[in-house]
C-alpha cells in the first residue's frame, strides 16, 4: 500500500491527479459527500441549540469502509477536495466518518488540476478551515429549516406532495414573479421618430441623419416631415474622435453562464455540467488526463502571476508586442456582496493548450466551451480596439440632425474575442465636407412604443441574483434547475415563465413568510454566512437569531392559510377502463397520464408530447421523447410496431423537391432525405 492516501470527490478526478503523484501516493474519490443530514427528518435538534444529526449517506457504506482501510493502510492521508466552503465540509465529514487522527491527516487545495499546483498543494499542506466548514453548516441547517419546516405547509394548502420551498429558489421565483407582474401590467406609451436619409458624395446608397427629439404623437412627427421634406441640409460641424473598446475580463461563474447562454446556447445547468469535465480532466494524446481549465466556481476576476506571464508571451509571440495590454485588465466589482478571492477568475490551465490542439480529443461540447473560456482569457490580456468615430452635423430648418461613421482603427483584442456587434456595418461618410448641402432621399416618420421589461432567460436571471447578492456560484445552476423540476416555471424560447402552480407557491411565500423572498434579507444572509466563514460570528447565533421569527409565521400560516385547488391539465386521451378524459400528472420520471377518478379507477399510461405531424412510415403521430441519457430525439408513438426516429424536430411541411419529410436543422428547414439535399430558412 502506497505511504500516503489523497482523497478527492470524483474518479476523474483521482486519476487526473494520480499521474502527477508519484508510487508512494494512492489517489481514491469520495464521490462527493459521505455524510449528510437524513432525508427521511429534519436531522436538526432545535431543543439542543440546533445541533445537527449527521448520518452516513445511504449507499455509501461500502465506500466508507474501504477509505477507512486505505487511511488505516497509509502513514498519511491528504484530504483535496474542492477550494470552496462545500470542499471544506467534504474534507471534515472524510476526517469524522474515517476517524483520522489529527496528527496523520491535513487539507490541501488547488485551483487549478496541473502537476504544479498539486505538489504545491501538498508542499502547503494545512488544518481544516473550521470557520469555512460552520459557514457551510448554518447555511445547510438554514435551508433544512426553511425547507423541512415550510414545504409540508405547501403540501397542506395546495394538495401536492412535490413541492418545496427554499432560502434561494423562492427568492428567484419571487423575482420572476415580479417581472411577470411588471409585463402584464405594462402601459405602452407612444413616440415617434423622424429618419432622414441624405445622399453622401460618392455614395450609391443614402445615409440615414438621426433628429433626437422627444415626439410623443403623430401629429408632431408629420408637421416635423413635412418641414424637413423642404429644408435644405447644411453640413455644419464634422468631428473625427476615437473611441476605445476595452477587453473583457476573464469569466467568473456568473458570466461564464451569461455568455455560454447567449453564444453557444447553453443552460446554466449545461454550462456547469460541462466546465466540470474541463476542471477534472480529459484524456488528451500524448499527455494523459488533464485539467484544461481552472476552479469554476468563482467570483474573483483575480489571475495569477505565473498566467498572467504565459498569456501575455503567447500574445507577444502570436500577434506582436503592440497587442499586449500595458497592465491587467481591471473591473469595477459589487461592492455590496463579497467576493471570494481565494479563487482565480476561469481561465485555462496551459495558454499553449490552444482549442485548436485540444479538439480531436473532446466532445463537442467541450470544445465549445473551452473556445470560449480560452478566447475570453488571452483577449482580457489584449489592448482594447480603437474605433475612429466620424461624426457629421447637419442643420435644416432648424433642426439639428447626426450622422456617425465608425471605422475600425485598432483591432486589439477582436483579433481573439470579437461578437456580432463589431461586425456591423456603418455608413461612410468620407465624401462630405463642412459647408456641403447635402440632397435630400426622403423623410421617414415612425410610430413607434415603449416595450415592457424582457422576460427573464437563465443567464438574465443569474446576472440579476449575482447583482442582488442572492446566492453563490455554485447555486445560480441548482436554483433554476429546481425552478424547472418543480413545474414552478417553464422555459420557452429562451424566455423563464412562472405557471400556474409557481404563482401559488410564491403567493403564499409573499403571504406567510415575507421575509424569507425578501431581497434585502437573503442577501444579509449571504453576507453572514460569508462572515462565519472569516470567522467573525459563530454560526449558531445566526440560526438562533433566525429561526424564531420563520416557527411564529409557520403557525400563523398553518392556522390562518386557506387551502388553494390546482386542477390537473386535461387531455383529449381517454381512459381505456371508464373512458374519461384522462389528465397530466408528474412523477419521479416526468409526465404521464392518470385517470381523473382516482382512487375508484388506478388506470395510467404514458404520456406523449405529440408535435402535430404525422409519421413518413404508419400516419401515426410523431412524438417527443428522451434517451436513457436525456436526449430528445423524435419517434412514431406506435413503436415498437414502427421504428421511424429522427434527431431533428420534423415540421408539418412537405419537401417541394421529393414531397419527403422535412426536420429543423439550426434556423433552416431541410429535406430529411439527405440524397434530396433541399433547404430553404425558417420564418
Amino acid at each position: 500500500m502506497a505511504k500516503n492516501l489523497v482523497i478527492v470527490e470524483s474518479p476523474t478526478k483521482a486519476k487526473t491527479i494520480k499521474k502527477f503523484l508519484g508510487k508512494n501516493f494512492e489517489v481514491i474519490a469520495s464521490e462527493g459527500h459521505v455524510r449528510d443530514l437524513p432525508r427521511s427528518s429534519m436531522g436538526i435538534d432545535k431543543e439542543n441549540d440546533f445541533e445537527p444529526h449527521y448520518i452516513t449517506i445511504r449507499g455509501k457504506g461500502d465506500l466508507v469502509s474501504n477509505l477507512k482501510k486505505a487511511a488505516k493502510k497509509s502513514d498519511f492521508v491528504y484530504l483535496a477536495t474542492d477550494p470552496d466552503r462545500e470542499g471544506e465540509a467534504i474534507s471534515y465529514h472524510l476526517s469524522v466518518a474515517l476517524k483520522l487522527d489529527a496528527k496523520t491527516y491535513k487539507r490541501i487545495t488547488f485551483n487549478e488540476i496541473t502537476k504544479n499546483a498539486v505538489k504545491d498543494s501538498i508542499k502547503n499542506a494545512r488544518a481544516i478551515d473550521m470557520d469555512l466548514v460552520d459557514a457551510q453548516q448554518a447555511r445547510r441547517v438554514v435551508d433544512r429549516l426553511v425547507g423541512y419546516e415550510i414545504s409540508p405547509l405547501l403540501w397542506e394548502k395546495l394538495g401536492k406532495r412535490s413541492l418545496s420551498a427554499g432560502r434561494v429558489q423562492s427568492v428567484a421565483l419571487k423575482m420572476i414573479s415580479d417581472r411577470e407582474k411588471e409585463i402584464s401590467d405594462f402601459i405602452p406609451e407612444e413616440f415617434w421618430t423622424i429618419d432622414t436619409y441624405l445622399h453622401v458624395p460618392g455614395q450609391k446608397a443614402a445615409a440615414l441623419f438621426s433628429l433626437k427629439k422627444d415626439i410623443k404623437d403623430g401629429k408632431t412627427a408629420d408637421a416635423l416631415r413635412e418641414k424637413l421634406s423642404k429644408a435644405d441640409f447644411k453640413v455644419v460641424d464634422i468631428k473625427q474622435t476615437a473611441r476605445c473598446k476595452k477587453a473583457p475580463v476573464p469569466f467568473t461563474t456568473s458570466t461564464l453562464q451569461q455568455t455560454a447562454a447567449s453564444r453557444i446556447n447553453f443552460a446554466t445547468s449545461k454550462t456547469m455540467r460541462v466546465a466540470q469535465q474541463l476542471y477534472e480532466g480529459v484524456e488528451i494524446k500524448g499527455q494523459g488526463t488533464v485539467g484544461l481549465i481552472t476552479y469554476l466556481r468563482t467570483d474573483s476576476i483575480r489571475v495569477s502571476d505565473e498566467a498572467d506571464r504565459s498569456a501575455r508571451e503567447y500574445i507577444r509571440k502570436t500577434f506582436g508586442e503592440d497587442y499586449i495590454a500595458e497592465e491587467e485588465q481591471e473591473a469595477k466589482q459589487q461592492t455590496a456582496k463579497k467576493i471570494q478571492d481565494a479563487h482565480e477568475a476561469i481561465r485555462p490551465t496551459d495558454v499553449m493548450r490552444t482549442p485548436a490542439s485540444i479538439k480531436p480529443f473532446v466532445s463537442s461540447d467541450q470544445y465549445k466551451l473551452y473556445k470560449l473560456i480560452y478566447e475570453r482569457f488571452v483577449a482580457s490580456r489584449m489592448k482594447a480596439a480603437v474605433y475612429d468615430i466620424f461624426t457629421v452635423t447637419v442643420e435644416a430648418a432648424g433642426e439639428t440632425l447626426k450622422c456617425s461613421e465608425s471605422t475600425l482603427n485598432f483591432a486589439g483584442y477582436l483579433n481573439v474575442y470579437s461578437v456580432e456587434e463589431e461586425k456591423t456595418k456603418t455608413a461612410n461618410l468620407s465624401g462630405i465636407n463642412e459647408g456641403d448641402t447635402l440632397k435630400l432621399d426622403k423623410v421617414e416618420s415612425k410610430q413607434h412604443f415603449t416595450e415592457p421589461p424582457a422576460h427573464y432567460t437563465e443567464s438574465l436571471l443569474v446576472k440579476t441574483m449575482e447583482d442582488n447578492g442572492i446566492g453563490r456560484p455554485s447555486t445560480y445552476a441548482p436554483t433554476i434547475s429546481t425552478l424547472l423540476n418543480r413545474r414552478y416555471i417553464t422555459k420557452e424560447q429562451k424566455n423563464l415563465y412562472i405557471t400556474e402552480l409557481g404563482e401559488a407557491v410564491n403567493g403564499i411565500m409573499e403571504t406567510a413568510f415575507p421575509e424569507i423572498v425578501d431581497i434585502d434579507f437573503t442577501a444579509n444572509m449571504e453576507s453572514l454566512l460569508d462572515s462565519i466563514g472569516d470567522g467573525a460570528i459563530d454560526w449558531k447565533v445566526v440560526v438562533r437569531n433566525f429561526y424564531p421569527d420563520l416557527e411564529n409565521e409557520i403557525k400563523d400560516a398553518s392556522k390562518n392559510l386557506e387551502k388553494i385547488k390546482i386542477a390537473d391539465e386535461a387531455t383529449d386521451e381517454v381512459c381505456d377502463e371508464c373512458g374519461a378524459n384522462m389528465v397530466i400528472k408528474y412523477g419521479a420520471y416526468g409526465k404521464f397520464l392518470a385517470c381523473p377518478n382516482f382512487p375508484k379507477c388506478h388506470f395510467t399510461k404514458p404520456y406523449f408530447e405529440k408535435i402535430g405531424v404525422k409519421c413518413p412510415k404508419c400516419g401515426s403521430d410523431i412524438v417527443k421523447r428522451n434517451t436513457k441519457k436525456g436526449r430528445p430525439f423524435y419517434g412514431c408513438i406506435d413503436y415498437p410496431d414502427c421504428d421511424f426516429m429522427s434527431w431533428n424536430k420534423p415540421i408539418a411541411k412537405v419537401c417541394p423537391v421529393c414531397k419527403g419529410l422535412m426536420v429543423v436543422k439550426g434556423k433552416k428547414a431541410v429535406c430529411a432525405d439527405a440524397a434530396c439535399g433541399y433547404t430553404e430558412k425558417l420564418d
